[in-house]
This record gives C-alpha cells, structure tokens and sequence, in this order.
C-alpha cells in the first residue's frame, strides 16, 4: 500500500463528499509534543506474531490519517517514531476516530464503527474488574498491616468471588457478541491455553456469524480444531485393542518396507532416533529382549525420526540394532508419527500376530514380562 500523507484541509474535503465511506478513514488525534512530519505506521500481526507494515503515514499538528478498505474485519496496531508503547484498533471500513495522549498510547480511545465500539466495550468492562482486583490487594495489604482478621476474611471471599467472576467474564462475553472480532480472539485465547475443552470451544465457534468466521483469527481457530480432531481420530486408532494402521516407508538402502510384510507372532513398533538420549538408553534392552525372543517370534520395526540419514544409519550400526528400519527422514513431522500420533520419543506399540495393539510405551523389564507372557 503507498504511503499516504493527507492535511487537515484535505480530510474536510473528503468528509463533506463522503460521508459514508465504502472504505475506511482513520482520524487521529495525538495530544502531546509531537514533532510535524513524526511517522505514524498502521501495522498487522504477520508470522509468528511479528508486527508487519500495512501502511505509513505522518504527523502534521497533533493530527493523521489512514485510508484504504478492508475486506474483512482486523486487529491492527498504531506506532508512533519515538513513541513508546503501541494502540490496538480494528481496522475496518468506516470512519474511526482515534485519540490519545503521546505517553499513553495504551489506553487510547477508539470508536466510530462498530467492531471498535465493542471492542472498547471489551476493554472498558474488562479494566472494571482489574480496578476492583487492584483495590481488594490494597485493602487486603491494609489489613494484614493492622492484622484485622475479620477483614482479611471478608476481602478474601470478595477475591474469590471476583476471580470467578473474571473466569466467566470472557466467556459470557464471546456468547453475548458472536458478531465481534473480539469474540474470536478470546475464542483463539482459550483454544491456545487449554483453558477449555475442544467441544466448548467448537460450540463456541459454531455461534459465531458467518462473517465473523471469515476473520483469519476466526480460520485459525478451525484449523487448530480440524487438526485436534484428526489427532483425536488417530488416537483411537492406536488405542490398545485396535488394529495398527498401515504404513510404508523406505529403509536404510532405499527399499520400500510395509507393516504387514515384517509383522511376527509379535511385533514392535520402535519410535526412536539418534538424537535421542532416552530412546538410546532403551536400545540395548530392546536388542536383549530381541536376542531372546525373535526365534520364538518377536519382532521389531524401528520408525527413525532423525533428519539426516547419516545419523540414523550411523545409530542403528553402533546399537547393533539387528532388526528392520524404516525412516522419512522428516523428524516428527513424519507421516508415520503423525498416524500413530507420536508427539514424543521413545513411543513403542506392540502388536499380535493379527496386527492388534495389545500394549502401549512398554520400556525397560516391562518389555521383556509382556514378551514373555505372550510367547512363553
């Protein structure tokens, strides 16, 4: 988007001929000593958080202006050059008036247009609690002063009321406001902390209206669903007593190798790699019980998550691992790992002859007891 640098005399023009913008017009209004010609940068939340230039601007008598148009409801952020601190603002079309004092850009006051009228809402309702908080330590402070225990009691039961209370605030929020951008921001909130079960944050992502799911907050929290699911879904497909999923991948000399083709009378699947300290501690137990027991039918199939071939081949000589390997080479975002729903190694299934999974992450003396129950 071009740099843009409009004067207090061209935004009366704009607004006597257009009233009702098809896009947006951001007024600000900088209180404070401000220098003429200080940049202003409109800024979105690009990869891994990082802020993002959307566009630039300048100061010229405490004023600025924004235009542009916007698809689709968004958080953006407010910059001032030698300004600490940034403002919080949705952009979107309409006219929004932004005001604050240079030090202060924090608390900054922004309405006009609808997303930014509730997100002030927000705001507002949410620093009432937080000032309530603050005056309750306060008191509480006071009180353990003097040691005035009744008070100390009373404050700590009005504490625990207002921790509830904060608890519930954001939700009853999200349910009262499903057309706000807000709402999906706080939905994303509690999907990345794991405050709330997946099927109450689906529930709260089916009532939002269908152009607040267009949002990319909104996109985001159904692609994390989507792959909770698929991993939910994996999950019980290697739960003990269901069948192993099957799987193909190649072996240290390139050749194809499947499940099916080395399954035994009982048979491991190892996740390991050679970066792994306590999956290179378990080797030598696995070789023992494998030394033990193949002729009677265990068998083992090692999945590599290592990156570097060289490393995996070099591991598997210097373990004397005498069984099958098979490896993608693509550490754990391994197809294989992703199906059996492997976020961490060592990871060990171990499956009967008919492929079923009878025993899950056994190590150490526990291999070799459940071996030996089933093949002695």
């Amino acid at each position: 988007m071009k740099k843009i640098i409009y004067t207090i005399g061209v935004l009366g023009i704009l607004a006597s001929c257009n009233s009702k913008p098809e896009g947006y017009v951001v007024n600000g209004s900088l209180r404070g000593e401000v220098e003429n010609g200080t940049a202003v940068y409109l800024k979105a939340l690009g990869e891994n958080n990082q802020p993002v230039d959307v566009d630039t601007t300048t100061v010229e008598n405490g004023k600025f202006i924004f235009t542009g148009t916007a698809d689709i409801p968004e958080m953006h952020y407010l910059f001032i050059d030698k300004v600490r601190g940034n403002s919080a603002l949705v952009l979107e079309n309409g006219e929004i008036e932004w005001s604050a004092q240079k030090d202060s850009l924090n608390v900054a006051k922004v309405e006009g247009t609808e997303q930014n009228d509730i997100f002030s809402d927000y705001l507002e309702k949410f620093q009432t609690i937080s000032t309530r908080a603050q005056s309750i330590q306060e008191d509480m402070q006071k009180a353990n002063a003097s040691r005035d225990e009744p008070t100390i009691a009373a404050l700590r039961d009005e504490m625990t009321e207002l921790q509830e209370e904060y608890k519930n605030f954001d939700l009853t929020y999200i349910k009262e406001h499903p057309n706000a951008l807000i709402s999906t921001l706080l939905i994303e909130r509690a999907l990345g902390s794991g405050v709330l079960p997946t099927s109450e944050v689906q529930q709260m992502y089916d009532s939002l209206t269908p152009s607040m799911k267009e949002t990319k907050a909104a996109k985001r929290v159904m692609e994390q669903l989507d792959a909770i699911k698929k991993r939910e879904e994996n999950a019980k497909s290697t739960d003990v007593g269901a069948t192993a999923p099957e799987f193909t991948a190649p072996d240290p000399n390139g050749n194809e190798i499947s499940l099916s083709e080395v399954k035994g009378k009982l048979t491991l699947i190892d996740f390991w790699a050679a970066w792994c300290k306590p999956c290179r501690a378990e080797n030598p137990n696995i070789v023992k019980v494998y030394e033990k027991y193949h002729d009677k039918g265990f068998n083992v199939l090692g999945v590599s998550l290592d990156r570097k071939a060289e490393d995996w081949k070099k591991a598997i000589s210097d373990d004397g691992l005498a069984w099958n390997h098979v490896s993608n080479l693509a550490y754990f975002n391994d197809a294989i790992a992703k199906l059996y729903n492997v976020e961490a190694i060592p990871a060990a299934f171990l499956l009967d002859e008919n492929g079923v999974i009878i025993a899950k992450g056994l190590r150490g003396a526990a291999l070799e007891n459940k071996v030996a129950e089933v093949l002695n």
